[in-house]
């Protein structure tokens, strides 16, 4: 047989909460609440050597950040960065190439990949100096891509993050997925801020 004074003791004991705690309804709402790291956090080299590329310079504004090479089957891709970039920069899309030869297909040194880039493929878009995007030494904002969405890493060049105007990120596409794909322009187009 139960003890009554027992039972109504542990009752009493569980629903008491001290002055000092946070309700756990609070304690929810004040966790979703917190502002979390965002791409804003993040900045690179710039490859032209002209200081760094921050991110948080395009906040509010969507960013598509690539990584790039200048020997792959996928740099063609950089004509339609471009185009892309030319299309919506009125309208606040910033694009940012990130080469790196973490796939063996950037070999060269920032005048090489600048020579491809530039003369080759005509961008006008900021890109970094070279960088590693995957392992224990990859770039600080991929390690937050790393956090942000574990299963959309890179898993080769031209794979393309689309920043929304949070900071966060809105879509990924991978390296077969073109610049100029109906399903990026509509991401990007549906990123851009609200016409004044």
């Amino acid at each position: 047989m139960i003890d009554r004074r027992h039972l109504i003791a542990g009752m009493a004991a569980s629903l008491a909460t001290p002055a000092f705690a946070i309700p756990a309804f609070a304690q929810s709402t004040s966790r979703t609440n917190m502002s979390r790291v965002t791409a804003y956090a993040f900045s690179f080299p710039r490859l032209d050597g002209k200081g760094e590329i921050r991110l948080a310079d395009y906040s509010g504004k969507p960013i598509l950040v690539v990584n790039t090479a200048s020997q792959c089957g996928y740099t063609p891709q950089f004509t339609g960065l471009q185009q892309l970039y030319m299309r919506f920069r009125e309208r606040g899309l910033m694009v940012v190439g990130v080469p790196s030869n973490d796939f063996a297909q950037e070999p060269g040194d920032d005048a090489e990949i600048a020579g491809t880039a530039h003369d080759h493929y005509g961008v006008t878009f900021p890109l970094t100096v070279k960088t590693v995007i995957k392992g224990a030494n990859r770039h600080p904002f991929y390690g937050w891509v790393a956090s942000e969405r574990p299963l959309d890493l890179p898993g080769w060049n031209f794979h393309k993050y689309l920043i929304g105007t949070d900071g966060h990120i809105a879509k990924v596409f991978p390296a077969e997925i073109e610049p100029l794909d109906a399903r990026v322009v509509d991401a990007v187009a549906k990123a851009l801020p609200a016409a004044g």
